[in-house]
């Protein structure tokens, strides 16, 4: 069960919430950005960055150079999906279906080497699966630029919207359209780097990846 703290605890919309740790992962494993909510010299910021999931621990990873990972405060990671676009009969009623994914806590700074190789694998392979096993490897000056923090899975909540509009009872009679537009992504076609020296044929696991969100 997901942890129930008083910044986890849904004030509005409740029957949205989901209780499963397994409703977390689902959302995180499906994401390919999340967005890391930071204080730096008193004043917010929201950073857009890759991450990656080992069991109940998120990574993160950047410059060592970059202020937003270098701080030992409190800190809010979110990973959102859209779905749809969810149209009602009346402009109030308009919403989103989506699946939402918010994250708590005190990230700390990885410094031992086999964990910082499996974060970064983590991340990589967040990102793009089968890619870290393809590619080269990052060399002891890469790894010494990277910094990588951890952040635990204990406090979390899960928002996820479903289904119709749902409209004033005396609104179903108007004649206006109501529905959900829905929202797929998919991958486009391949394009090779035009600085390939060799012939190389685009790998399986790039030309077959399906579809993101899901």
């Amino acid at each position: 069960m997901l942890s129930t703290t008083s910044r986890t605890t849904l004030n509005r919309s409740k029957e949205r919430g989901r209780t499963s740790r397994d409703d977390l992962y689902a959302v995180l494993d499906a994401g390919l950005i999340c967005h890391l909510g930071v204080v730096v010299d008193g004043a917010p910021r929201v950073v857009p960055t890759g991450y990656g999931r080992v069991g109940d621990t998120l990574y993160l990873h950047g410059s060592t150079g970059s202020v937003s990972l270098r701080g030992t405060g409190e800190v809010c990671v979110t990973v959102t999906h859209v779905d749809g676009v969810v149209l009602a009969r009346s402009v109030f009623n308009h919403s989103m279906n989506y699946r939402s994914a918010m994250i708590y806590g005190r990230p700390r700074l990885v410094l031992d080497e086999d964990e910082r190789l499996a974060a970064l694998r983590a991340i990589t392979e967040q990102l793009a699966p089968g890619q870290w096993d393809a590619a080269r490897t990052p060399t002891r000056k890469e790894l010494a630029a990277t910094a990588v923090v951890a952040l635990s899975l204990t406090e979390a909540s899960v928002k996820v919207r479903q289904g119709p509009p749902s409209d004033e009872p005396e609104d179903y009679a108007l004649p206006v359209w109501a529905g959900v537009l829905p929202l797929r992504l998919s991958w486009g076609a391949p394009e090779t780097d035009p600085a390939m020296t060799s012939e190389v044929e685009v790998p399986e696991h790039v030309s077959s990846r399906p579809a993101p969100g899901r």
